[in-house]
Formats: structure tokens, sequence, C-alpha cells
């Protein structure tokens, strides 16, 4: 499944969260990939033509959190 950058629900503080899991949360279908109970997964974060901030490091993408 892709997520469409247009129908990412955005925080208020500007950023996203992103639901890995077998069903999507209440409301957050937009932002929801599903996966397949018991069998493994990886992320891939590919960035096309990263800025300064990526290179001084004062951008990076946070670790992924288990929220129940």
């Amino acid at each position: 499944m892709k997520l469409k950058k247009e129908n990412l629900k955005i925080e208020r503080d500007g950023s996203f969260d992103i639901y890995f899991c077998s069903q999507a949360p209440e409301d957050k279908e937009d932002n929801w990939i599903q996966t397949i109970p018991d069998k493994r997964w990886n992320i891939l974060f590919r960035l096309y033509g990263p800025l300064e901030p990526w290179f001084h490091r004062t951008c990076r993408p946070e670790d992924i959190e288990l929220k129940e």
C-alpha cells in the first residue's frame, strides 16, 4: 500500500504519524500502512534531494514507537 501525500493528516506542529498495523486505527486510514500479523517487515527511508539540515543532522526521522 502506498500513502498519498495529498491525503496525509498533518498534526498541528507540522509533523505526521504513520501507522503500521493490520487494522487501520479509527480516523487514521489516510496515515495507515497495512501489515500482516506475525510477519516481519522493514522500513526504507529514502530522500530525494536532501537539504543542508539533513547533512548537518539537525533534521532526522524519529525512531518508530510502539503505541497500544
